[in-house]
């Protein structure tokens, strides 16, 4: 299984379903989490492929619905640990993505360095898209 953060969906969607034949993953193992989600779809605009897009998403296994307070202390904790090693995580939403990886085992596939630095402090497994 594989966590496609909200960087790789954007860019899928972006080049449209011609794109998916060249995709790095198989679709069959892609999972995702609320946190990329509602990034992707608060980002799209027309109504008609709003509907597509959040019934594609919500067709995923969906990782840690509903979500703890514990998953949240986790997201937390890699910021700070960040932080603290001298490292500037710009956005706070991947830290929560990063931490439903870690605790399901599964890699995150991203187009974001946030995720290469947080891996550096942590044992996430990341693959660049």
């Amino acid at each position: 299984m594989i966590l496609v953060d909200t960087s790789v969906w954007v860019e899928i969607f972006r080049k449209g379903p011609k794109s998916w034949k060249g995709a790095p993953f198989d679709i069959d193992e892609a999972v995702t989490c609320l946190p990329v989600v509602q990034e992707v779809l608060q980002g799209i605009r027309d109504e008609v492929y709003y509907r597509r897009a959040r019934e594609s998403l919500l067709a995923l296994p969906i990782l840690e619905s509903p979500m703890s307070v514990e998953l949240y202390e986790r997201a937390v904790e890699l910021y700070r640990l960040a932080r603290r090693q001298g490292l500037t995580i710009r956005s706070s939403v991947d830290c929560l993505i990063a931490a439903c990886a870690l605790r399901n085992d599964v890699a995150v596939l991203h187009k974001d360095r946030d995720f290469q630095a947080l891996a550096r402090v942590s044992g996430l497994r990341e693959h660049g898209f």
